[in-house]
């Protein structure tokens, strides 16, 4: 949250009105965000990104139940001032269902159709966290079957740098493309998703984030994720001080960052496995469109995930969290690598012929 604000400040600083609107922006849905403060004794309002030097204007409102009106509005309002940074939120990642004609016409498609760019931003809460089919998933896999041409930008950020870098990226392109933005939920209070100051101030997006603590060497299994999932992962892989499994973080899911995952491929030489991991079911999530863009690659790709589902979460607390240790468990088991296979096959094959 707090890189968010960063983010907006800076722009303000650098003459870009920044406008934001959704149910609950203000305080923020997980009350995380704090942009506007209410005095108890008055119920005056004080606004900290209103008292930067700048003639910039900081637009917040809390909207109105009706995401079909206002994400159309956005949209339009972000189509006339391609100079502002134009924001809609929804307040849990699912309720873009009720604009999903404004994704599907303009968001989506508006530049083919129409040779029209539009800079909006659309922040969409994401992550499972037990609390049910209506708040976990922000339907990763509907945007992600409309990525095409390089017509929107998809991402899942797991680090306040990376989210401030690619909110400011917007604007310091010299085109316009809409950004949708998978956010966190528990990451926004959990103690490692946490960036130095100079990953702000030198740093860039990173699109993929490499493993920093496995062992090139000695990795066998490459896993895959982005979002939240991967400090799950962490948890495991640190607790258990696997070297053998790395664990590499897909930031920017479209356009896909198809040559530095090459480079992941090359760089693990000796992993016999690369495996798309996520939380979402499996005929949902990422894994749809990953399963697709590299069947016909070199890097040929697995999955861990629910299994397939109509619903998109459980609504059992305890069965949520079953599904999730055994998706945590099952990334770690290590199967026998293809080349100890092959060479079993090869010493069976000999010992069926002396046999003979």
């Amino acid at each position: 949250a707090m890189g968010e604000l960063l983010a907006y400040g800076t722009l303000l600083k650098e003459g870009h009105p920044v406008r934001l609107s959704g149910e609950d922006v203000k305080r923020g849905t997980f009350s995380h965000r704090h942009a506007v403060l209410t005095l108890v004794d008055s119920e005056d309002e004080y606004t900290p990104l209103d008292t930067l030097d700048t003639e910039a204007k900081f637009s917040i409102y809390n909207s109105l139940l009706s995401e079909y009106g206002v994400l159309g509005f956005e949209y339009g309002y972000a189509l006339a001032n391609p100079n502002a940074l134009t924001i809609w939120e929804a307040q849990f990642g699912d309720f873009f269902n009720g604009a999903q004609i404004i994704v599907d016409q303009y968001v989506a498609s508006a530049e083919t159709k129409w040779q029209r760019g539009n800079g909006l931003v659309m922040l969409l809460p994401h992550g499972y966290e037990g609390q049910g089919p209506e708040h976990s998933s922000a339907r990763i896999e509907r945007f992600m079957e409309l990525c095409a041409d390089d017509n929107i930008q998809v991402v899942n950020c797991t680090t306040p740098a990376n989210f401030f870098h690619v909110l400011r990226r917007q604007l310091h392109r010299d085109f316009r493309k809409p950004l949708i933005v998978f956010t966190p939920k528990s990451l926004l209070r959990a103690p490692k998703c946490v960036s130095p100051l100079e990953e702000f101030t030198e740093g860039k997006f990173q699109k993929v984030i490499d493993d920093t603590y496995a062992d090139a060497k000695k990795v066998k299994r490459v896993l895959f994720c982005s979002g939240k999932l991967y400090y799950e992962l962490l948890d495991k892989q640190q607790a258990d001080q696997r070297k053998d499994v790395a664990i590499v973080r897909v930031e920017q899911l479209y356009p896909t960052p198809d040559q530095q995952l090459m480079k992941i491929k090359a760089k693990y030489n000796k992993a016999d496995e690369f495996i798309w991991t996520q939380e979402e079911p499996e005929n949902m999530g990422a894994w749809p469109y990953m399963c697709r863009k590299f069947r016909k690659s070199e890097l040929q790709l697995d999955v861990i995930s629910r299994n397939e589902g109509s619903s998109t979460a459980t609504g059992f607390a305890k069965q949520h969290q079953a599904q999730q240790q055994h998706i945590i468990a099952k990334a770690f088991e290590i199967a026998e690598g293809k080349a100890t296979k092959d060479k079993k096959k090869a010493a069976e094959k000999v010992a069926n012929v002396a046999a003979e």
